[in-house]
C-alpha cells in the first residue's frame, strides 16, 4: 500500500489480539512454527498494555473486540513503532473499515477466517509483491451491493436476518435488494 519497508527481519516479535481463543491459539502456534516470538491479548485493553510493555515488530489484530475496535491497537502500535507491520482481521468484509485500517497504519487487512499461510504471506509481503490496484475497480456502491448480496445468500435469503446482521433497516434492505446491481 505504501512505500514502507518491513521491520528489521531479525525482530520476529508478534502480537496477536483476538478474543476468539481457539483461533488465537491456532494462529499463535502457526506463527511460532514460522519463526515468530508470539504474545497474545484478548482485548483492546490487553493489546494496548502489551504494546506499552514492548512494541512488537508485527501485529495481527481482530477488528471487533469485546471492549472496542482493534484499530485502536493498530493506531497505538504505529505511534510507538512506525516500522511495525500490523494486519487487521475482519469477519465482516467491511470495505470502509478496511480503508480506515490502512489509513491508521495497518499494512493490510484480511477477511476471517484467514489461515496461517495467508496471514504469514500478508505479514511478509513486500510492497512490490502486492498486486497493483485494478485498472477499473468496482465502484463503492457495487462493492456494498455485492457484500449485501453475499450476506443475503449466507442468511438463506432471509430479509429480516440479513437486515439484522447488516445493522440495517429491513425496508432499506428490501429497496436495495429490489434494485439492479450498480456499475
Amino acid at each position: 500500500m505504501h512505500g514502507e519497508s518491513a521491520p528489521e527481519m531479525s525482530d520476529r516479535s508478534l502480537l496477536i489480539v483476538d478474543d476468539d481463543k481457539p483461533f488465537q491459539t491456532r494462529l499463535g502456534r502457526a506463527m511460532e512454527a514460522r519463526g515468530f516470538t508470539v504474545r497474545t491479548a484478548s482485548s483492546v485493553a490487553e493489546g494496548l498494555l502489551e504494546i506499552k510493555q514492548s512494541s512488537p515488530a508485527f501485529a495481527i489484530v481482530d477488528l471487533r473486540l469485546g471492549d472496542g475496535s482493534g484499530l485502536d491497537v493498530i493506531g497505538e502500535l504505529k505511534k510507538r513503532r512506525p516500522d511495525a507491520r500490523g494486519i487487521v482481521l475482519t469477519g465482516y468484509g467491511n470495505i470502509i473499515t478496511a480503508v480506515t485500517a490502512v489509513k491508521l497504519g495497518a499494512f493490510d487487512y484480511l477477511a476471517k477466517p484467514a489461515d496461517g499461510d495467508e496471514i504469514y504471506a500478508a505479514l511478509m509481503a513486500t510492497t512490490a509483491s502486492k498486486p497493483e490496484p485494478p485498472e477499473n475497480p468496482m465502484s463503492a456502491d457495487r462493492v456494498r451491493w455485492e457484500h449485501i448480496q453475499r450476506i443475503y445468500e449466507m442468511c438463506e435469503r432471509n430479509v429480516s436476518e440479513t437486515a439484522r446482521r447488516l445493522s440495517m433497516h429491513r425496508r432499506t434492505l428490501q429497496r436495495i435488494l429490489a434494485k439492479r446491481a450498480p456499475r
